[in-house]
């Protein structure tokens, strides 16, 4: 019999069913025995009842009849009771439906999503991590492994859940509204009809000590060289030379230090020609090389100065013929590259590199709109302790003034003041015009995009906006991590399994208690000692270029194998307690480049044996750098030879029932000293090392023996036998430092 009801699904139905007619079964059964024992029990009574009849014949065959009589009548009652109860479980059946489909839904739902951790497991089933940890007992999980943050895979996680009678939700990560995009950009291009004529923009290129800034110097009648330290400049200035013609010309004095290749590609992607520097004596260097490549990648036309024409040695011809090999073609060659021979030292032809420089801008036609929202570039950033935030920036369009608002990169600024390469207050800034900006909130970075913004609220907003973007590329690369995380933790399970599957139990026990023995944390002494190898540096520069360009010769590191070199932290600005905690917490050392460290900060570095390093000059400080990886290498020793000697015999001495080999020697070079160590040569080779048990002169012990002097000795291996001809060096091991072979290339 099937009871079905309307609205509830077959599969209850069926349900239903098998569950009735298994209790119907079980009460079946169970009355059957009881009957069967009844009916074994009046037999018994009737085998007694046939030994009585003679005797009791009518009362026997009353009772004989209700005997009779019983099995038909429990077959009625059993009928009975059976469709009774049939009935009362069926209507039993019926009332559980509601309940078994509440029963269902009344169970805890888990939302859970892809990469889930311990931790949001346990929060999410409203338990704590033990329990997580309790439910993968038993299950090919490595649970030593595992902790709070450790990601789960999909098979687990649905272990976990069914494990604690709970239903599990897929939920796909939450995505946030999508933003519109809010960023600032910059114009489209100005009508023809509103462009001005502009100066052009100038960057000096060359190699180190070519006499960039001596020539900027003659130019602009200022000693700029004379204030740098060393005499090489140590970041991007950006200065306005006036003619005696009345022509203005923007200059970009970049560093020609091979640390500043990245400075001085920042410069080429500003600028509208290049004045690249060689040196008559010197040629083309690797510098050289790099900065007609920058101004190659930023398409700007190139002017080629040969200085240092005043010397004996000079030999611009040379320069010009070692520059063809770069496609750089001067017009005495058929080429369209100027080349103007000068002297910095003397000022000659200066100005004629001048009018070379003007009359290559007129034919680029170099003009501007000088109307509208500001654009421009920050060519340097730093901090001043009395100003705050500083930047140097070059405006390409509209007119800077006072009040401007700006944004570039993730600061915002409202301007305060602005000064010109003399230091002098400026009310305005046009297109071609280096300037200095005061007003930043935060510091830009160098390189970064200057525009000009309505109003605070739109700066504020362009700023949520590109960090948001930042975060939002964050994630994505974070999320990739994971993905690459999870598969090397897939593929690192699936090869442990295959490693451990054929073993029993106790095998694979005993070797991942191996594994864990290997593994184990190091002791004191083992970690001091692998410390020693890793060197923790602090970097504070006065501007963001300084900094930038260290992190780029630091970024050529390739000697890991002989001494790791870790960044802690790095920052514009005088170095701060902050950095002197840093310096102490990772036992490193504190390199400042062109900023100061108080009386205060260096007692405190003192007490806590932090070394603070200064330096002026930047390869000076790479030196440093490069002494102090120096110096966590272990020294190589080396064998000093102190005397030698030539086996002209060999014998043997009786020493109780030991044959001791004895050598006699005769002193060639030097001296034999007992104490120091020896080595016995044959054909050139070193087959034994060691000391010696016994040197003599004739019957005396003897601590040293001189050149030509004959001795005897013998050495502190026995089963090694003399040859005539084998030589006895006497030598002593020095220990000497070993320099890192990192190569920074200068």
């Amino acid at each position: 019999m099937v009871y079905a009801t309307a609205g509830v699904p077959r599969f209850f139905c069926c349900r239903v069913r098998r569950n009735m007619n298994q209790k119907l079964l079980k009460l079946e059964n169970l009355l059957r025995f009881h009957m069967i024992s009844r009916q074994l029990h009046s037999l018994d009574q009737r085998r007694m009842l046939a030994q009585w009849r003679h005797g009791f014949l009518s009362p026997s065959a009353v009772w004989a009849a209700q005997l009779y009589a019983w099995p038909w009548q429990t077959d009625v009652f059993l009928g009975a009771a059976l469709s009774q109860y049939r009935l009362l479980v069926t209507e039993k059946e019926k009332r559980p439906w509601k309940s078994q489909l509440s029963s269902t839904k009344s169970k805890k739902e888990v939302e859970v999503w892809i990469g889930m951790t311990v931790e949001e497991l346990a929060r999410a089933m409203e338990r704590d991590i033990d329990w997580v940890y309790e439910a993968l007992l038993n299950t090919a999980v490595d649970i030593d492994s595992l902790e709070a943050d450790s990601h789960l895979d999909e098979v687990w996680i649905k272990e976990v859940i069914k494990k604690a009678g709970m239903k599990l939700k897929w939920s796909k990560l939450k995505q946030d509204k999508v933003r519109e995009n809010r960023d600032a950009v910059r114009r489209p291009q100005a009508d023809p009809a509103l462009l001005t004529p502009r100066s052009p923009v100038v960057t000096i290129m060359g190699h180190v000590d070519h006499g960039k800034t001596s020539l900027l110097d003659k130019l602009r009648k200022t000693q700029v060289a004379a204030m740098e330290a060393g005499g090489i400049t140590q970041h991007i200035g950006a200065f306005l030379v006036s003619l005696p013609s009345g022509e203005k010309i923007t200059f970009l004095d970049t560093p020609g230090h091979a640390a500043f290749s990245a400075m001085r590609a920042r410069g080429a992607q500003v600028t509208d020609i290049v004045v690249l520097v060689v040196a008559a004596d010197d040629g083309v260097m690797k510098q050289t090389v790099e900065s007609i490549q920058h101004a190659r990648d930023a398409q700007v036309p190139i002017v080629l100065a040969i200085n240092k024409c005043d010397k004996a040695e000079a030999d611009p011809e040379k320069v010009k013929k070692e520059l063809l090999a770069y496609d750089v073609v001067c017009e005495d060659y058929g080429g369209d590259v100027q080349a103007v021979h000068v002297s910095a030292l003397t000022g000659e032809n200066l100005m004629a590199l001048a009018e070379a420089t003007i009359a290559l801008a007129e034919m680029l036609e170099l003009k501007a709109d000088p109307s509208g929202p500001v654009e421009g570039t920050v060519i340097e950033s730093f901090t001043d302790k009395g100003r705050g935030p500083v930047t140097t920036a070059i405006i390409q369009r509209g007119t800077l003034r006072k009040g401007s608002i700006l944004v570039a990169g993730k600061s915002w600024a409202k301007v305060r003041l602005m000064f010109d390469e003399n230091g002098k207050t400026v009310s305005e800034a046009y297109p071609s015009m280096p300037v200095g900006i005061i007003g930043w909130k935060d510091l830009p970075s160098a390189g970064d995009e200057i525009l000009e913004v309505k109003s605070e609220s739109r700066a504020r907003e362009v700023i949520d906006w590109r960090k948001y973007k930042e975060e939002q590329e964050k994630n994505k690369e974070d999320l990739k991590i994971i993905e690459e995380k999870q598969k090397e933790h897939k593929e690192a399970h699936r090869k442990a399994r295959e490693k451990y599957g054929t073993l029993l139990w106790k095998e694979r026990s005993f070797i991942k208690y191996l594994e864990r023995k290997e593994q184990r944390p190091l002791r004191p002494k083992e970690k001091v000692e692998r410390d020693s190898n890793v060197l923790h540096v602090i970097i504070k520069g006065d501007v963001d270029g300084s900094v930038e360009a260290i992190l780029d010769i630091m970024d050529t590191y390739d000697a890991s194998h002989e001494c790791e070199l870790e960044l802690v932290h790095f920052g514009v600005g005088d170095i701060n307690e902050n950095d002197v905690n840093f310096a102490e917490t990772f036992d490193g050392v504190i390199y400042g480049f062109n900023v100061n460290a108080s009386n205060v900060i260096q007692q405190s570095a003192a007490k806590k044996g932090v070394k603070i390093k200064l330096h002026k000059i930047i390869y000076r400080l790479i030196e440093d750098l490069q002494g102090e990886l120096s110096n966590r290498l272990p020294c190589t020793v080396e064998e000093h030879p102190v005397g030698e000697a030539s086996v002209l015999a060999t014998f043997y001495v009786t020493d109780g029932k030991k044959k001791i080999p004895v050598a006699g020697c005769r002193v060639q070079k030097g001296q034999l000293e007992r104490q120091k160590k020896f080595k016995l040569m044959r054909n050139g080779h070193a087959i034994w090392k060691g000391s010696l048990t016994s040197l003599k002169h004739h019957k005396d012990d003897i601590s040293v023996i001189k050149t030509r002097m004959e001795c005897g000795l013998s050495l502190d291996e026995e089963k090694i036998e003399f040859k005539v001809g084998d030589e006895i060096v006497c030598y002593e091991e020095k220990e000497v430092p070993v320099k890192t072979s990192w190569d920074p290339g200068f």
